[in-house]
């Protein structure tokens, strides 16, 4: 398959509200299977199938789904990590409108600079050649941002925002624990300044207090510095926490968008209601009837005909058997991909409106 551009408008002229960041329409990304001697083309893993979504300045979108839902594929054809196989990106900066699937040369370089990305493994993710100066410094020399003694000023500023020391500058990752290395990776992405930071499950490979901490300090770093996340994780009780609103993604489509207390208090896919239904209670508090889907996602090579997830749903009808349903908007701000939607009582968390208390970041 090939790239489709489907931008009509040149680089540069405004498209975009005031207070919308990034404007996705029509993402898709299709992975090809090769097979035989000639590798021919058999076929193709739908990883984010006709996404659409809407980020505003200043907000924290929450991204959840399990494994293989296709969440850190969005996020990384975002970025152009993946190159997406169809669809339009646009994004708003310093009020110019950039077409992120057609960007090249120094258009492309400003777009790095105001997008970057938090990886999921703190250890994976750094060089252990590069010392912490080296490592949270690139990102600045590669956009010829500073050098020399500005160079590291910028380094020991960022490094001091997330709460580590200067002293640690000359230190290399190896003597640093698991939360620390992580904090090096939110200075790397923070360093050069960036509007819109894509946080790829930094908080999965922690301790559960390391976690608190690092969600923490994510908020704090977005009161500060005006920053919009797009945070993706299967775990909807971290979604809970730090998000605005909750996109839901199941194999490769965006199943349910809304505003987080409305999701989570009245969820309108059965899947929203699934996921819900896997968040751990308190041992203190009442036990709500739990709705756990049975099963497992299906084959994105080969998906089931109708609605992907009628065979673990237990509200499927025969219209959902053969008929797919599309995204739409069920009530303001609140749009699901499912044909009975508004016939449906499902179970959301009663306690959602409830403060959720964790420990300040150290």
């Amino acid at each position: 398959m090939q790239n489709v551009a489907l931008t009509n408008a040149p680089l540069g002229q405004a498209l975009l509200g005031d207070d919308v960041l990034l404007d996705v329409q029509g993402l898709k990304k299709y992975f090809p299977i090769q097979s035989g001697l000639l590798r021919r083309t058999a076929g193709y893993l739908k990883a984010v199938d006709d996404v659409n979504l809407v980020i505003r300045l200043g907000e924290t979108l929450g991204v959840v789904g399990e494994s293989g839902s296709g969440k850190t594929t969005l996020g990384r054809c975002l970025l152009r990590l993946y190159e997406p196989t169809s669809g339009r990106i646009l994004l708003n900066v310093d009020g110019r409108t950039l077409s992120v699937t057609e960007l090249t040369g120094r258009d492309m370089r400003l777009f790095r600079r105001n997008v970057q990305i938090i990886f999921q493994d703190p250890v994976a993710s750094l060089n252990p050649r590069m010392n912490i100066l080296e490592t949270v410094g690139e990102p600045v020399l590669v956009n010829g941002l500073a050098r020399g003694r500005e160079l590291e000023e910028r380094v020991k500023d960022a490094i001091v925002q997330v709460g580590l020391r200067v002293e640690h500058l000359r230190r290399y990752p190896h003597s640093f624990s698991g939360g620390q290395r992580q904090r090096i990776g939110i200075a790397r992405a923070l360093v050069v300044n960036p509007k819109l930071i894509v946080a790829d499950e930094p908080t999965s490979a922690l301790d559960v207090s390391i976690q608190a901490q690092i969600l923490n300090l994510l908020h704090d770093l977005q009161d500060k510095f005006d920053l919009t996340y797009i945070f993706v994780s299967h775990n909807m009780a971290v979604i809970r926490h730090i998000s605005d609103r909750i996109a839901v993604m199941y194999a490769g489509k965006l199943v349910e968008l809304a505003p987080k207390q409305e999701l989570l208090t009245h969820p309108r896919h059965p899947y929203t209601e699934s996921l819900l239904a896997a968040v751990p209670r308190s041992v203190n508090r009442k036990r709500d009837r739990r709705v756990v889907a049975p099963g497992e996602p299906p084959d994105p090579i080969n998906l089931p005909s109708g609605c992907a997830f009628h065979l673990r749903c237990k509200y499927a009808q025969e219209r959902c058997r053969v008929e797919e349903p599309h995204l739409r908007e069920a009530a303001t701000g609140c749009f699901v991909s499912c044909h009975f939607a508004e016939s449906l009582e499902l179970q959301g968390i009663s306690s959602a409106r409830q403060a959720i208390s964790y420990p300040s970041a150290a």
